[in-house]
């Protein structure tokens, strides 16, 4: 039996993967956890197909484990810094599918410094990211909700 490690694999976000990605962005426990709203699915197709696909400035991976759909792994820029989100199907947490994504990610995406900002209650996802360097750098505010702001190679905190 192989290792889950050897099995996780990024590679382009294939149109069939959505839907399955869609799944996973519905599903309760994952929504409580991320304090994420989640899309209706024609807006969702639609934010995936119209504005992550096709934009040069996103760097987007479907992430599989065994050959599965596990989930995606993200970055863009906004306001001048890059910003990393990542979406696991809840089948594939708890088994280092993420920590190795990540890893594999990071290899791909070499802008530094390089911004997280996860639901501050989350603390699986922090500690995730802390295991891949990122530091807390400060907090910041979604609506009524505290996210850390986590940051991969920046000089100094900041806010």
């Amino acid at each position: 039996m192989s290792d889950v490690h050897d099995t996780v694999v990024l590679r382009d976000v294939l149109d069939e993967d959505l839907e399955v990605l869609f799944a996973y962005e519905h599903d309760p426990e994952a929504v409580r956890r991320s304090t994420f709203t989640p899309r209706p699915r024609d807006d969702f197709l639609r934010h995936w197909r119209e504005r992550v696909l096709p934009d040069p400035d996103c760097l987007v991976r479907t992430v599989t484990a065994g050959g599965e759909v596990a989930g995606s792994v993200v970055s863009w820029t906004v306001g001048g810094r890059r910003f990393l989100g990542y979406w696991l199907g809840r089948p594939y947490w708890g088994r280092g599918i993420g920590t190795r994504a990540l890893g594999l990610f990071l290899e791909l995406e070499r802008v530094r410094p390089l911004y997280a900002d996860p639901f501050s209650g989350n603390a699986a996802s922090v500690r995730l990211l802390e295991r891949h360097g990122f530091e807390r750098v400060g907090t910041v505010r979604h609506g009524e909700r505290e996210h850390t702001l986590l940051a991969l190679g920046a000089a100094a905190p900041t806010t």
